[in-house]
């Protein structure tokens, strides 16, 4: 069936936005539903039986259809590649990970690389000497968590050719360097990997992503678009040392980036700040336990001004990625000055004053909820002391905002009900849930994980795309965290057609 175009989705309910807009009073709010489709949208919807069902029919019995899922920030070759890569997430402290770092063989390349290494709450900082003292001369590479830091051992600076540091770590503009050039895989392998990542995308109800893989990634787009892409709906982003270029080729958001219409030009990325677990953000107030330390602006604000401008000459829109209170609010003031919409990637620490301004600037909101249950610690142990509210997520609802749900992947896994479920539930283990008066609505948090975020989703109606997933459970009446986060995505349809089915 994959690969099959339906023309009848048989015998489904309707979750999501669209079911109370269904025009069949006769048939109950619950009801079993057959939807027609064609030409890549939804042709019809009507009763289960009362019309004659045609052509090749997707029964669902019973299961319900929401709109196919989105991830709205992805660096999607990392996120292809992580799955073949150790993780020392486990390790409670620097020897730890250097130890189990020391017990993985080097790949191909003579490289070991490993990810999500989190240092936050360890009891002692890293250092270049331990993780010497456990790898040798082997180069070493640990990936950390929110990939804005990397840990390297002598052996590893030597072969980079960078000034070894007492810590090991290199952070920021250096460590994205790093990271794209680790990922710089042959074409074939990289192919591979993203086909393997969008199939398990795929089995989750995901139709489509925005990527901000670092470095230039419209050169490998394009070549899997060429090559017959249709796994999924992406846009692929671009950062500002490549904005001239695209501007050059006469590239707007949206605009294909060739003949498959599936692989599309997406948004300028601007680095506003860092990153909590690098304790980079940018924030108004000093870190807990550090003195005078308040991260950084990766950006100069008077260059985001003239970036978003920029970009908008041409026809692109600009996104900022912004964790701290500081950060958020130079961003902000960005769009205000440039007089132009935008979006911010994390708006993780918002003052009170900024979070109308989103809505008011119309300013989207591109979060990522499972980051709060990951991070609740770690945000408890820094940031407690803030005066701008961590993940205000009910609050930028409440004033209007559009949110757009994503993972990061690599940060946190591709899966948009795991998404929903830390939204809406706030916790992922047995503590109670985390700042719970910050928590949404399952209604919308799946709107946030369709393609036009929480104030305009993606709707089941005649006439919208038959971008579909059938899902065993009613996701609006989830009544626990490991039922949304678990929930059984039965089929996936990108424009009707079947890209996961059981």
């Amino acid at each position: 069936m994959i690969g099959e175009c339906i023309d009848v989705i048989a015998n489904v309910r309707v979750a999501g936005e669209g079911r109370e807009l269904l025009a069949h009073p006769e048939a109950e709010r619950d009801g079993v539903f057959d939807v027609w489709l064609a030409a890549g949208a939804i042709a019809d919807i009507a009763p289960a039986g009362a019309l004659p069902r045609r052509g090749r029919i997707l029964d669902a019995g019973g299961g319900w259809l929401v709109p196919g899922l989105w991830d709205h920030h992805t660096h999607f070759l990392q996120w292809s590649l992580a799955t073949t890569r150790p993780s020392v997430q486990h390790a409670a402290s620097p020897e730890e990970a250097a130890r189990f770092a020391a017990g993985i063989a080097p790949g191909a390349d003579g490289r070991r690389v490993l990810t999500h290494w989190r240092d936050g709450l360890w009891a002692a900082a890293p250092t270049r000497a331990v993780l010497d003292a456990a790898t040798g001369d082997v180069p070493t590479y640990l990936l950390s968590s929110d990939v804005h830091s990397v840990w390297l051992n002598t052996a590893a600076f030597r072969r980079e050719r960078l000034e070894p540091t007492h810590d090991g770590l290199v952070r920021e503009a250096a460590a994205f360097a790093l990271i794209d050039d680790l990922d710089d895989v042959a074409g074939s392998a990289a192919d591979a990997a993203h086909d393997r990542a969008a199939r398990a995308a795929a089995a989750r109800g995901v139709v489509g992503i925005w990527d901000l893989e670092f470095g230039e990634n419209h050169g490998p787009w394009r070549r899997r678009a060429d090559a017959g892409w249709d796994a999924l709906r992406v846009f692929s982003n671009v950062y500002p040392d490549d904005l001239e270029q695209v501007i050059a080729e006469g590239l707007a958001t949206g605009d294909p980036l060739g003949a498959n219409p599936l692989v599309r030009m997406g948004m300028l990325k601007v680095f506003g700040d860092g990153a909590l677990g690098s304790r980079t953000a940018a924030t108004t107030v000093d870190y807990d336990g550090h003195a005078g330390h308040r991260g950084a602006l990766g950006t100069d604000p008077e260059r985001m001004v003239e970036l978003v401008a920029r970009a908008a000459t041409a026809g692109i829109a600009t996104t900022i990625h912004a964790i701290g209170d500081a950060a958020n609010a130079a961003a902000l003031d960005a769009f205000a000055r440039a007089d132009l919409p935008g979006r911010i990637e994390h708006a993780q620490l918002l003052a009170a004053a900024d979070v109308p301004r989103f809505s008011r600037l119309g300013v989207d909101a591109s979060v990522q909820p499972q980051h709060l249950v990951d991070d609740r610690d770690l945000t408890d142990a820094y940031w407690s002391g803030q005066h701008a509210t961590p993940y205000p997520l009910a609050a930028l609802a409440a004033h209007g905002a559009n949110l757009l749900f994503g993972s990061d992947a690599p940060v946190s896994p591709l899966d948009p009900w795991a998404q929903m479920a830390a939204a809406v539930f706030r916790t992922n283990d047995e503590r109670a849930p985390w700042r719970p008066e910050q928590a949404l609505d399952i209604r919308t948090a799946l709107a946030a994980s369709t393609a036009g975020g929480s104030a305009d989703p993606q709707v089941i109606l005649p006439g919208h795309a038959a971008d579909l997933a059938v899902v065993s459970a009613d996701p609006l009446r989830c009544q626990n965290a490991a039922s949304l986060r678990e929930m059984p995505v039965q089929a996936t349809l990108l424009g009707g057609r079947v890209t996961h089915a059981v």
